[in-house]
């Protein structure tokens, strides 16, 4: 006998659409608009499309879900759907309308998908390619909501990338999708001003919120197709580009300016995480052995200067540690945690080494 959960999954991998026929017939005065997006940031996108959409005066409806497939993300490698999907069906969302091909381009699902007669389809990290055979469909067009102000950080960790280089200010532009990587013409933008504390997760949800409200401000003019006149052309000579990150790139080097190493760390909180290595020191025998370390949280220190600190020596003093780095600057380290265990504060850690000694490597 299947689990529920299987049958849950087989469901809305299928793609029948009788049901999203009948739907459609009933509501004809509504405009039709499918959602593309797969993590957690993009199901509170969807959360505020649903909520706006069930208003009185609403002008559209949600006529389906596309979102990545079912995927084993939790230690037991358990599959489970994404959380756009299993946010969706939790909202009540019919699960025979919630789609998941492996490609947008697949001819079973982009057969179905046209059966649905979209005029506008809103994507929000969805994580997919949309081939020109998907973006000829809907009548309006596609609109991205894209956590950067384009053209800067075009692709797939505009955010991160953002950090990573210490920006002062970011923000989210509402653009149309065209084949062309984040390329197409932005209706609206939204500029925020960000300190230099704030680590990733926060930040793509900050703006995956305002992205929201400034999608469902601009939907009106988008649907009437007046949007589409006064969307601006991209300079593509000022883009960008945001790579996507590799588990590689999460090592620190101490030999590295600290306000780099402390923008890498904001940057890539979430995931991949940064991590460093660091000597530990006995100094009853002398023996030493290396410790890996992963760095959850960190600010530039300005208490005292590195030269003032042993080229080596990692010092523990108010709470946090001190590591020397690079150009004369010095990382004071907040939050650790160590392989297989929980994160803890510096102190905690600190006092678990029992009077031995940190080195930098």
């Amino acid at each position: 006998m299947l689990s529920s959960s299987s049958v849950m999954i087989r469901r809305f991998c299928s793609f029948n659409v009788t049901a999203s026929s009948s739907a459609i017939t009933s509501t004809t005065k509504k405009k039709r608009l499918v959602f593309l997006g797969s993590p957690q940031v993009s199901a509170s996108v969807l959360d505020a499309l649903l909520n706006a959409s069930a208003a009185p005066d609403s002008l559209f409806e949600i006529t389906a879900i596309v979102t990545q497939p079912p995927s084993g993300r939790d230690r037991g490698r358990k599959v489970m759907p994404s959380p756009v999907a299993q946010h969706a069906l939790d909202r009540g969302f019919p699960s025979d309308l919630i789609f998941t091909p492996v490609k947008a381009g697949e001819e079973a699902f982009l057969f179905n998908f046209k059966s649905l007669e979209p005029e506008l389809c809103v994507t929000a990290a969805y994580g997919n390619i949309l081939p020109t055979k998907f973006l000829n469909i809907p009548s309006k067009g596609t609109v991205n909501i894209h956590p950067s102000l384009l053209p800067l950080y075009r692709g797939a960790a505009p955010v991160q990338r953002a950090l990573e280089d210490g920006v002062k200010e970011t923000g989210v532009s509402l653009a149309y999708t065209v084949r062309k990587l984040d390329a197409g013409p932005v209706i609206a933008c939204e500029r925020v001003t960000i300190d230099d504390q704030i680590k990733a997760p926060d930040l793509l949800d900050l703006l995956f919120d305002l992205g929201s409200k400034l999608l469902i401000r601009e939907l009106p003019s988008i649907f009437d197709g007046s949007a589409s006149g006064i969307a601006e052309e991209q300079d593509d000579s000022k883009a960008t580009l945001a790579p996507k990150i590799t588990p590689e790139e999460s090592w620190l080097s101490f030999d590295d300016d600290a306000h780099v190493l402390h923008n890498k760390v904001r940057a890539f909180a979430g995931w991949p995480g940064t991590r460093a290595r660091l000597k530990v020191i006995d100094p009853n025998n002398g023996q030493s052995s290396i410790i890996e370390l992963k760095i959850i949280t960190t600010r530039i220190y300005g208490g005292i200067k590195s030269q003032d600190i042993e080229a080596n020596d990692v010092l523990f003093t108010k709470g946090s540690l001190v590591i020397p780095c690079g150009g004369g600057t010095a990382l004071e380290v907040l939050e650790i945690q160590l392989p297989g265990k929980r994160a803890v504060n510096a102190a905690a850690f600190w006092n678990g080494l029992r009077g031995q000694m940190l080195k930098k490597l």
